[in-house]
């Protein structure tokens, strides 16, 4: 403000002398034109002098002369036509006119003075910029500028907090000291490393980060940095689920989740950067972090390619003293809903017409978290939008609701037992399409979307022709095992394989019948579901044999017979260890809650599929090249036709039964994943006609077997005749003899 009145004071005196030597000189003799006869052009001729100037009349003519802040072109002190006012730039031409504290801002006519950060004006009337003393300026009732814990120390322009043993400020000293728990890094996780895997490992380089900020004097203040240590944490995070370390246990997948979600906690408040992502084979991240002395406001919205997350920064900072930094993060895990499709127990969604339903994980697992540590009741609601595994629409059959992660224990915490399971609490659902949900929220944790599956009430139609084809198909097989058993002529290795074909089919059949619906209790659900897996695969197993001994009957013509152990060990015990391997690795895969049959869930239903689809495979390449050989045979004209024909026979019947089963258990795939109305019929359809089918190839239309129920039929009729024909001689002779009423 001084400056300012110097150089007013400069300029005046500089206009006066002008207007003493030239102005006064034309004038009266006083610079005013007030006599008889004189003429006024500066009120004649308004803006005569140009802009940023003005006009001084005198004595037959004018003068003019530029305003305060600007200066004549030439530097003349007064012009008349001639002239042209610029302004001057004072921050430039004047020196350090603001001072060293302060910034000289320049404008048309003036120049301003801004005080640097750390410093004010002295008073209202002064450019003059001192120190301000943030150590007791800044301080609020019962907490200083550094927080309770820490010492605020002045300097000039700044000043710095120092944090004592347990609590840091990041490495930026002119924010509040927070306090650290690295305590939470350690406990019966962190000491069972042979449960945990990688986990363990991620919590030792946590803590040891977490001692360096907190106990920079016993460290040496030597942290690792902040990028570096993201990176190791999302490469140990793919390591532990990539190699599978937590295995089924939710206790452990439930300390990951709050392992990772604890360490970038630590470490975001570190990051140089504003926004930060880091993607890799198992999850996908995105922080963000606000780093100034005043606090931010206003929506934070986070995306990645799963999910996006939309909240307010006031949520993030929360309720206490602003720490100098507000954090958000999602994280996307990228396989880990295999791992947490379980745990449903506290989902009661409302049944539907007396349909319980049956849930799923049908989103990736997300994680949201904020910087502000009390996150269990938010004043305002985060939105979450979720995108499906696939896009399926709602329907009947088919909703959607939102859920999150309720942890059970807290094993990182110093607790023996940690655990979770999935909750629908404080979260609803806001709307749904085919492709995403959308869900609001009233704490943050790790969420996904639920689907809850209506099972299909079948109609009476359909269930009066399962156990109509049901039946069908087991007296037709009766009938075929009671022909390959008793009928001599057609004894053979062929014979033996048929009959054990339809024996685990007719087991297979009758067990379904009786229990493939009955899913209480939960042990016999699985007892049957065990048995149809074993019966079923028994079936493709022999199906196989058969494709075998027809090759071998084409190709190696002589010595075509296999031994019974070596076919028995094929059909039962390829199935039965294929089963025992399967109840071992999922106990719980057997029965679910609509139908007693393996899970489609964790993979499990691979263990049928995966041994029926070789068996297709294997008998489609045997069957072409036995149609190949035959077609080569019958070109042929030195052949047993005969032979030949009957051979082609057994093909034929072989292919039509296969893909009678192979067409069944396509359609068995929907039935059992889907609930389509249309699978089951076809199901049920097929499953009735493999019996039918049977006895039809190998029995009606076999010669062989034609004669011999040609010859039980003749037994039967003369049994019958002999026991028409000695009724009545019994009849008669029975009052006479004693062995006669025997």
């Amino acid at each position: 403000m001084a400056g300012k009145i110097i150089l007013l004071i400069l300029e005046l005196l500089f206009m006066l002398k002008g207007v003493s030597s030239l102005c006064r000189d034309e004038s009266r003799g006083d610079g005013h034109s007030d006599g008889p006869g004189t003429e006024d052009e500066c009120e004649q001729n308004v803006g005569i002098c140009g802009n940023h100037s003005m006009c001084i009349n005198t004595l037959g003519s004018f003068c003019c002369k530029c305003m305060p802040g600007y200066k004549e072109l030439t530097n003349r002190p007064e012009f008349t036509y001639d002239g042209q006012c610029l302004d001057i730039n004072e921050c430039l031409e004047m020196g350090n006119i603001c001072g060293p504290n302060a910034d000289c801002s320049n404008s048309i006519g003036k120049y301003t003075c801004t005080c640097l950060s750390g410093y004010a004006k002295q008073d209202a009337t002064s450019d003059s910029c001192v120190d301000i003393d943030e150590c007791e300026d800044g301080a609020k009732p019962n907490e200083g500028v550094c927080g309770i814990n820490g010492t605020c120390t002045n300097s000039n322009g700044s000043f710095w907090c120092e944090c004592p043993t347990g609590f840091t400020n990041y490495g930026n000293e002119r924010t509040p000291c927070s306090e650290l728990k690295c305590d939470q890094f350690e406990g019966p996780v962190a000491a069972s490393t042979q449960l945990y895997g990688g986990l363990a490992e991620i919590l030792s380089q946590m803590k040891r980060s977490c001692l360096a900020l907190a106990r920079p004097d016993q460290y040496g203040n030597k942290t690792t940095g902040p990028t570096v240590l993201l990176n190791s944490l999302f490469d140990l995070t793919a390591d532990v689920l990539s190699s599978n370390h937590t295995g089924d246990s939710v206790v452990a997948v439930s300390s990951l989740l709050s392992t990772v979600e604890d360490s970038i906690k630590l470490i975001g408040p570190q990051l140089t950067e504003n926004q930060t992502s880091k993607n890799t084979s198992q999850t996908e991240t995105t922080i963000t972090v606000w780093k100034k002395t005043t606090p931010p406001s206003g929506p934070v919205r986070l995306t990645n390619t799963n999910a996006s997350l939309e909240a307010d920064w006031s949520t993030a900072i929360g309720s206490g003293t602003y720490p100098g930094f507000a954090l958000a993060a999602l994280v996307s895990y990228k396989n880990l809903e295999t791992m947490l499709n379980q745990s449903f127990e506290q989902i009661t969604l409302p049944e539907q017409n007396d349909r319980k339903p049956s849930y799923q994980l049908f989103s990736k697992v997300v994680s949201a978290l904020v910087s502000n540590p009390d996150t269990q009741h938010l004043d305002k609601p985060v939105i979450l939008t979720l995108r499906h595994l696939k896009e399926l629409k709602e329907s009947a059959e088919v909703s959607y609701t939102c859920a999150y992660w309720k942890a059970v224990g807290g094993g990182l915490q110093g607790k023996e037992e940690e655990g979770g399971a999935w909750s629908t609490r404080g979260c609803t659902q806001v709307s749904s399409n085919a492709s995403h949900t959308v869900c609001s929220c009233t704490h943050l944790s790790s969420f996904a979307v639920l689907m809850a599956l209506y099972p299909v009430n079948h109609t009476f139609g359909l269930m009066l022709l399962t156990k109509l084809c049901l039946v069908v198909s087991l007296l037709c097989l009766v009938l075929c095992i009671l022909t390959f058993m008793f009928c001599r002529s057609i004894k053979g290795t062929r014979n033996t394989i048929n009959l054990h074909l339809c024996i685990c089919l007719f087991l297979a059949d009758l067990v379904f019948l009786a229990g493939i619906s009955e899913t209480q209790p939960q042990v016999g659900c699985r007892l049957v579901a065990g048995l149809l897996h074993l019966f079923f695969l028994g079936a493709f197993s022999w199906m196989l044999l058969e494709g075998v001994h027809l090759y071998r009957m084409l190709v190696l013509v002589f010595n075509t017979t296999i031994r019974p152990r070596y076919l028995y060990t094929v059909g039962y015990g390829t199935p039965l260890v294929i089963v025992i391997i399967s109840v071992i690795c999922r106990p719980t895969g057997y029965g679910t809650d609509q139908y007693c049959w393996l899970t489609t869930e964790q993979g499990l239903i691979w263990s049928f599929f995966g041994p029926v689809c070789v068996v297709i495979g294997l008998n489609v390449v045997f069957f072409s090249i036995t149609m190949w050989k035959l077609a080569q045979k019958f070109s042929s004209l030195k052949v047993d036709l005969t032979h030949l024909h009957k051979i082609r026979a057994f093909t034929v019947g072989a292919i039509a039964q296969l893909c009678v089963l192979g067409l069944m258990w396509l359609s068995g795939v929907f039935l059992f994943k889907e609930g389509d109305l249309v699978a089951a019929y076809i199901f049920t359809i097929l499953n009735g006609l493999q019996g039918a089918l049977i006895f039809l190839l190998n029995c009606l239309l076999s010669k062989q077997v034609r004669e011999e129920y040609a010859k039980l039929f003749s037994c039967v009729r003369q049994q019958t005749s002999k026991v028409r024909y000695s009724r009545p001689q019994a009849s008669r002779s029975g009052p006479h003899t004693n062995e006669s009423n025997i």
